[in-house]
């Protein structure tokens, strides 16, 4: 395990002054690592305090410091709650105040994640259907001192954590978050690769492959490595029965011929680099592309747009 974060805390009792609070850590597995980081000096953060209702997103305004942070774990299995769980107890005891902590269904769904600021995929990914998110804050609802929230999203193969502080922090007075982040093992079990849980994909019959860079605008997959990719290999190493089908998606801009032929591209790379890196046999693997056809969410919001550039994976049976 290693520490990612630490910040001290001041709670203000009374008008009295300052007392500073033990110091709290928020710690995640050893292959967590740091995707993306945004500091503000003097910014607004609009904190949600209830669900997604009647078209809009009750929140709370505060201004000051901001600081923006998303992690990827690279764990298997992890459920949304076994991730947030740790760091809730940890903020409770460090005496903010909770004022919203829901699932996918009861924070709103699709509206909520779209409505609730975000850094940008890949660094930070939330999956529609696994994510939490809890909100609390120090000193009153209408007038919060500081706050901090936490946007927790897993998939097949890894979670992500966004943490969001802000109000009247430094570097020596603000939020600390700590907790250790449970692996889907039992104490003492070593987590086994691969990632890609073989009855969860073969049950379900696809998914998105979540941790994929292209460079805007082209075909071109990233460097990597993609751990995805090498799981998928192991998968199709494991399963002579099936083969996979690489589906690529745009969002909406530009033309539909042209979408469409960018993202069978897309999915033809990946294709390519399953092949090329990871031995796969070619008859094994189809590519194709749906361009804006097949949209994960709504085209009309940017969030929207970039949820539905992807490449999904389809289990087929091999004859």
């Amino acid at each position: 395990m290693i520490r990612i974060l630490t910040f001290l805390t001041a709670l203000v009792a009374g008008g009295l002054g300052a007392a500073p609070a033990r110091a709290l850590e928020l710690t995640l597995p050893a292959n967590a690592r740091l995707t993306a980081e945004r500091n503000s000096v003097l910014d607004s953060y609009a904190m949600p305090i209830e669900a997604y209702g009647a078209r809009i997103l009750p929140a709370r305004t505060i201004e000051g410091k901001v600081r923006r942070a998303a992690w990827r774990i690279a764990s298997p299995g992890l459920t949304t709650l076994q991730v947030l769980a740790p760091l809730r107890a940890q903020i409770i005891a460090a005496g903010y105040t909770v004022a919203l902590d829901c699932d996918q269904i009861s924070c709103g769904g699709f509206d909520f994640r779209f409505a609730t600021e975000v850094l940008p995929a890949p660094n930070m990914y939330v999956n529609i259907r696994a994510f939490r998110f809890l909100s609390a804050f120090t000193g009153t609802t209408d007038a919060p001192e500081q706050v901090v929230t936490l946007m927790v999203s897993t998939s097949d193969t890894v979670a992500h954590v966004q943490v969001v502080q802000a109000g009247s922090i430094s570097s020596e007075d603000g939020v600390q978050a700590s907790g250790a982040v449970p692996v889907a093992t039992q104490p003492g079990e070593a987590v086994v690769l691969p990632t890609v849980p073989v009855t969860a994909l073969i049950a379900r019959g696809s998914m998105v492959l979540n941790d994929l860079e292209f460079a805007t605008g082209t075909s071109d997959l990233g460097e990597g490595p993609f751990a995805v990719l090498g799981d998928l290999a192991a998968l199709l190493k494991e399963r002579p029965d099936i083969r996979l089908a690489l589906v690529g998606h745009t969002d909406s801009v530009g033309g539909l011929s042209g979408n469409i032929a960018l993202s069978k591209r897309r999915a033809q790379s990946v294709r390519q680099r399953l092949i090329d890196t990871h031995g796969v046999d070619p008859s094994r693997l189809d590519a194709e592309g749906m361009g804006y056809l097949s949209p994960a969410a709504s085209h009309l919001t940017p969030e929207g747009r970039e949820a539905n550039r992807r490449v999904e994976v389809i289990v087929l049976p091999a004859q």
